[in-house]
């Protein structure tokens, strides 16, 4: 970890240690939340909330839920009242101030969520599999004053990753946080959505809310302290946050909520309040199942993240991964997914992009977005 990295870490995590304490008006965006979720969250942590959305609308029934920098813990407790009986989330958070204020409400929260749903972890985002608690036991057993004694925390370090990871590979079926990303410093922002997608199942989704601008931020703004934890001179740039999910390997990639007025105008640059989603993909079902998905428009035709086309009103031959993914994904409500009346797997899929499937191929078979549930006549 670099001087810079410590440096950037240390002013945010201090800068939200006081927002701990003390409410901080400068950190937060207007957000309409659901206030029924709020009813039973303890005032505090409501007035000590630092968001620029919100991200729980996201949340289903069932979900395991990581909240990445959860500070006091809103949007963790109002996700727990979403995921049900069968659902978990957890937060993590950096700040030692935040984590005590979530988890002084923790057992009187459980008490109304009918169960203890929600855990707080002590960790940096951009690397997951580092338990910090774990590591601060660590040093007190063993303090390092050595160049010997360095090499051995850091390949016990490197050995917690792999054997006793804080968040475990494919463990979490959606990623939430809430204006967090633009604070990590820009060298670790690769690794840290490398980290998201580890965390998640395949079909794992993410609703990240954060800060996004429409110009370069010049690097005379990105050294103002004030400005970097107060969330500007960290936003990422309108096509670069899409693309670093890209990057990554995720899929359907876009942004859902998008802010008409920016939050604030700093040297003529607009900054705004988005929430961006993905999904990752699954690497099993690569077969041909004799399905097909059928684009209703009103685009002649639109690509997927996968290179497969679609022309407008064609049936077009997808996988079964493909198939699946538009059937319960984002894409569903802009097709029609017809499976065969038996599927049989046929092989590896190995068609051209766009390439035609018959309609006798899926006769007698169910279809998927046709609007069956409204009434004919």
């Amino acid at each position: 970890m670099s001087v810079e990295t410590v440096s950037i870490e240390k002013n945010v995590s201090e800068r939200y240690a006081e927002g701990a304490s003390e409410r901080q008006a400068a950190l937060c965006c207007p957000v309409d939340y659901d206030k029924s979720l709020l009813a039973m969250l303890p005032t505090e942590i409501i007035e000590k909330d630092y968001g620029c959305g919100d991200p729980s609308r996201y949340v289903r029934e069932g979900d395991v839920v990581l909240d990445l920098g959860s500070g006091g813990g809103k949007i963790c407790y109002m996700a727990a009242q979403l995921v049900g009986s069968s659902g978990r989330v957890i937060g993590v958070d950096m700040t030692d101030e935040m984590l005590a204020l979530a988890r002084r409400h923790q057992s009187a929260m459980a008490e109304k969520l009918g169960g203890n749903k929600v855990e707080f972890k002590k960790g940096y985002i951009q690397d997951l599999a580092l338990d910090v608690d774990a590591l601060a036991t660590r040093l007190a057993q063993s303090p390092v004053s050595t160049a010997e004694e360095l090499n051995q925390l850091d390949a016990w370090k490197q050995q917690q990753r792999i054997e006793s990871p804080m968040v475990a590979d494919d463990s979490v079926s959606l990623v939430i946080s809430n204006c967090v990303l633009n604070l990590v410093d820009k060298k670790d922002r690769q690794q840290m959505i490398e980290e998201i997608f580890r965390v998640l199942k395949p079909g794992g989704r993410v609703a990240i809310s954060d800060i996004i601008c429409d110009e370069t931020v010049p690097q005379s703004l990105q050294n103002d302290p004030t400005l970097w934890s107060g969330c500007i001179s960290g936003a990422f740039e309108e096509q670069e946050f899409l693309q670093a999910f890209l990057d990554a390997g995720f899929v359907a990639v876009g942004y859902d909520k998008w802010d008409d007025q920016p939050w604030q105008i700093v040297a003529g640059i607009e900054f705004r309040s988005v929430t961006l989603l993905a999904t990752k993909p699954s690497k099993k079902h690569l077969y041909d199942a004799g399905q097909a998905v059928f684009y209703k428009g009103p685009y002649s035709e639109v690509r997927d993240d996968l290179g497969n086309i679609y022309p407008r009103g064609l049936r077009i031959a997808v996988s079964r991964r493909t198939f699946e993914l538009i059937k319960e994904g984002p894409y569903a409500k802009d097709f029609v997914c017809m499976s065969p009346a038996e599927e049989v797997n046929h092989g590896c899929f190995c068609l051209p992009a766009a390439s035609l499937r018959p309609a006798s191929a899926t006769k007698g078979g169910q279809q998927f977005g046709t609007g069956a549930d409204e009434a004919c006549c």
